[in-house]
């Protein structure tokens, strides 16, 4: 019955998830609680670190173009758009925050798309660094002793510096950890820093691009992971499933006022002096219990 009732729902039908749906994301719906990732500060802003200080909040968008108008979703209108500013290595987020009520198995489920700001009449493929998502969780405050705040990140390397070069990497390191202002409440540290990615062992993967920088499409993206080990389980993009038993993730002692935490993040990172476009179509989150 529930698989007739899921596979009866086109909005639904796209994703393989698991039994309960936690969020299910249509952003012809609106924004549905994805906001800008805000870095940690206290009396003043200048106390934020420089990587969050370039973020801005995402918006929807129809993908519109100078040569045929608006691009749409993959059914509807609208798509969750995550802009770079116009400078090389410049990084955006958009982050959902949420808390899990069961340490068990998830699956985060979307339909994704990234193309350069189209202000040169070329194909522009190796404008784009980098799309990629992560997970911020922290274990609940019951634990004991040895609990983590656990970090899965994952980014499709496009290019750097020019080069062409469409892998997948990981990442289990962070920047130090540092105290912010004088109450000794709030640290910060930038997970997203362009040091110590790792390559996925067989993580080449040749996206489809399209031919003129105006034209998209779209992407199937799944991330399987276990709240009770803290470990990842599966990864697959369209056709690919990639081997994770070298992937590790972020891991940090777990902090005082995170308990429960399931945060879902993606980004973008532009290699040139334009502008990178992200696109999320929809996003599915679910668990099983």
């Amino acid at each position: 019955m529930r698989r007739a009732i899921r596979e009866a729902d086109p909005s639904l039908s796209r994703f393989d998830p698991l039994p309960r749906i936690i969020c299910l994301d249509d952003f012809d719906r609106g924004m549905c609680g994805w906001t800008q990732l805000v870095g940690n500060y206290e009396h003043s802003l200048d106390a934020m670190l420089p990587g969050y200080a370039q973020h801005s909040h995402a918006m929807l968008s129809t993908l519109p173009n100078w040569d045929f108008g608006s691009h749409g979703g993959v059914d509807g209108s609208y798509a969750l758009k995550i802009a770079t500013r116009p400078k090389t290595g410049a990084q955006n987020v958009a982050i959902k925050r949420l808390t899990f009520r069961k340490a068990g198995p998830i699956r985060l489920e979307t339909y994704f798309t990234f193309k350069p700001e189209a202000t040169e009449l070329q194909l522009s493929e190796t404008d784009i660094r980098s799309f990629g998502f992560l997970y911020d969780l922290q274990v609940g405050d019951q634990h004991g002793a040895g609990g983590n705040r656990v970090m899965p990140h994952l980014r499709f390397l496009n290019a750097e510096n020019g080069v062409h070069l469409q892998k997948w990497q990981f990442k289990r390191e962070t920047t130090p950890i540092k105290p912010i202002g004088t109450a000794g409440k709030t640290i910060t540290h930038y997970h997203l820093a362009p040091t110590d990615w790792e390559d996925l062992p067989g993580g080449e993967q040749r996206l489809c691009y399209n031919e003129i920088p105006t034209k998209v499409n779209w992407h199937y993206l799944r991330f399987d992971f276990d709240l009770a080990t803290m470990q990842a389980t599966r990864f697959q993009v369209n056709d690919r499933v990639f081997d994770m038993q070298a992937y590790d993730c972020i891991r940090i002692p777990a902090m005082k006022n995170l308990w429960c935490m399931l945060n879902i993040g993606f980004f973008a990172e532009t290699d040139t002096d334009k502008r990178a476009f992200a696109y999320l179509d929809s996003v599915c989150l679910s668990g099983d219990f």
